[in-house]
């Protein structure tokens, strides 16, 4: 009688071996095997990281395996079960692979297909179509769109994290890696001992420096010792946690009404403020966003300010960007004067701390909350709802998505939510928050996240004129990594645009994004459609750079960019194009580590070493 030798690994993570009792069935071409129990005798099976054979036999030949059946019963207390993949040996000698990657945590029947990577029209046979079907309606209800704020993108309908699908939530080594690295940040901070002096007000520059005191390493030094300078201030905008606001200013806008007599004395070629306005050498960053945003009420004893200023920068005959005239309101008056350098050096300083805090505001609510995390999460829920795991670019795209659902559950849960720890932390608290999100959903379009696009349209791409801009630089050649190897990929699967446009698959997900993420605003930008490879690659360029590196720049780690630990892909072609993706990469790493020895403030983020492949933190 035909044996089949049937391979079956367990994930290393904490409790992923399980107790239960575990059946299989195979289901080929030609018919179906009995269930057969996976058991060794005196052997303790599926264990955490095990990896188990076992020979299943049959009465006949199935003909070609198309399906694997996985029911796992009760032994003496409901126990999950984390399934890396299967394996099987055929009598014939052939070899298949059948990923699974989640949790099986009840008593239904788990339905796995082999790696091919399938798209809808591969699929001839009526039991293939039937388990594609089937796969989408139960994902569809699993993970169901819900309204989180009037004007927000779209997340998942879960009140809290508890009531996540079990294969998106955390691991138990995740949640404990949060706790230990809040407890390592605030033992290096020495929070413990100056925590009285978070619950009262500083006065004295001095609480900075005995609060980072425990801080030791180059950068955080130099920082410490520049901070106050304005070169540093400037650099900041380039090169810092928000290196996207800046954009050169081709017109000094009316609410602004700096005159040639004001900045005079910061311009050093000898022109006019007109003249270097013209030659590029004027910049400017506008937080006309927190204009009418509401400051925090939440402690009647406490009063927070927010301010909305509009900052004009100048680049330098060291070509260093330097700020030469601070205004802290959009409407300009006597009540709202344009601060200057040559101002009374406390009332400048205290006019670009002004700028620092609306800064911080912007950073955490609208470039990493809105245009990371919550962009992501729509990428994620509409991965699951429409693409089954058969799907190539499901496969291309799920390691982009790992605890992206669940890491903005829990902000909803505990952080961004009434009473969460922005409304007892942020000047944006009490709702403030939410007005931003609900403003810049306005400015969300799907050009402003293709990176090039964007760095081109502030007039920042030249690295002539601006030759600091590291974020851009690196921005640049990860994101041409990242298109060369999604442009592998769907080489390999859609061989002309007639079989991207006749994927109903993948219009769904786009659609669903469309739909659900900006909310079918047309002014969005978003295609309801894609109808081109080139078309195609832009938009999963879009999604794994915004989902991986745009985070990493804005928010910073885990598993690197290019590291794909589940294997998904089975094909041999892919692994290829995965093994040049990782060359690529590692040449950008050598080339921002060389650049790097040579600065005094080493740009670090976007090195792909350092980019977490998925929006987790």
């Amino acid at each position: 009688m035909p044996s089949y030798t049937v391979t079956v690994a367990t994930g290393t993570q904490w409790f992923a071996g399980t107790d239960d009792y575990v059946y299989l069935s195979l289901e080929g071409t030609e018919g179906c095997s009995d269930r057969h129990l996976l058991d060794k005798p005196f052997y303790n099976d599926f264990e955490r990281g095990a990896v188990d054979s076992y020979d299943v036999t049959v009465e006949e030949d199935l003909g070609e395996i198309q399906l694997i059946k996985i029911e796992k019963r009760k032994y003496w207390y409901q126990d999950d079960w984390y399934l890396r993949y299967i394996t099987v040996k055929t009598p014939m000698g052939d070899y298949l692979e059948f990923p699974c990657y989640r949790w099986i945590t009840d008593e239904k029947e788990v339905v796995l297909r082999d790696g091919r990577a399938k798209l809808p029209r591969d699929d001839k046979t009526q039991i293939l179509k039937q388990h594609r079907r089937k796969e989408l309606e139960t994902r569809q209800k699993m993970y169901r769109w819900k309204e989180w704020h009037p004007g927000f993108p779209l997340s998942i309908d879960a009140t809290s994290h508890s009531d996540l699908p079990r294969d998106i939530q955390f691991d138990n080594e995740k949640g404990i890696d949060f706790i230990l690295n809040y407890s390592k940040a605030m033992e290096n901070l020495y929070i413990n001992r100056f925590m009285h002096m978070f619950q009262s007000s500083w006065s004295d520059f001095a609480d900075f420096e005995r609060i980072f005191v425990r801080i030791s390493n180059t950068i955080s030094e130099y920082v410490m010792q520049h901070w106050k300078e304005d070169f540093m201030f400037g650099y900041q905008f380039l090169n810092g946690c928000n290196p996207v606001l800046i954009r050169r200013c081709t017109e000094i806008p009316k609410k602004l009404p700096v005159t040639m007599d004001m900045v005079e004395c910061s311009l050093e070629r000898n022109l006019t403020l007109e003249e270097e306005v013209k030659q590029g050498n004027i910049f400017i960053v506008d937080y006309e966003l927190l204009d009418g945003v509401d400051a925090n009420k939440t402690d009647p004893c406490t009063m927070q300010y927010l301010a909305a200023p509009i900052c004009l920068l100048y680049k330098n005959l060291e070509n260093k960007i330097v700020p030469i005239a601070i205004q802290l309101g959009q409407k300009p008056g006597p009540d709202n004067p344009i601060f200057l350098p040559s101002d009374a050096t406390y009332d400048w300083l205290l006019a670009k701390i002004w700028v620092r805090s609306s800064d911080f505001h912007i950073h955490q609510t609208v470039t990493h909350l809105l245009r990371t995390h919550l962009v992501s999460e729509v990428f994620s829920i509409a991965m699951f709802r429409q693409l089954p795991a058969v799907h190539p670019l499901f496969k291309l795209l799920v390691p982009h998505m790992r605890f992206t659902i669940a890491i903005n559950t829990k902000a909803r849960e505990q952080l961004i939510c009434e009473c969460g720890l922005f409304d007892k932390a942020n000047a944006t608290g009490g709702g403030g928050h939410v007005q931003m999100v609900q403003k810049a959903m306005k400015d969300l379009t799907y050009s402003s996240l293709c990176f090039p696009e964007e760095i081109k349209a502030k007039g920042m791409d030249s690295k002539e004129d601006i030759p600091y801009y590291y974020y851009r630089d690196d921005g640049i050649k990860v994101w041409e990594a990242v298109k060369s190897f999604v442009e592998d990929v769907i080489h390999i699967y859609y061989e002309s645009d007639e079989v991207v446009c006749e994927d109903v698959e993948l219009q769904a997900f786009v659609k669903d994004i469309y739909i659900y993420g900006m909310r079918g605003v047309k002014s969005s930008g978003f295609p309801k459609m894609i109808r081109t490879r080139e078309k195609l690659a832009e938009y999963l360029t879009v999604i794994i750079f915004t989902t991986s590196a745009q985070h990493a720049a804005v928010n910073f780690g885990q598993l690197f960019l290019g590291m794909y630990p589940d294997e998904h892909f089975v094909e041999k072609l892919v692994k290829e194009a995965m093994v040049k993706f990782r060359k690529n990469l590692d040449e950008i790493v050598n080339t921002i580590a060389e650049r790097n020895k040579k600065k005094k403030l080493p740009y670090y983020y976007l090195s792909p070493d350092r980019i977490p492949n998925s929006v987790a933190v």
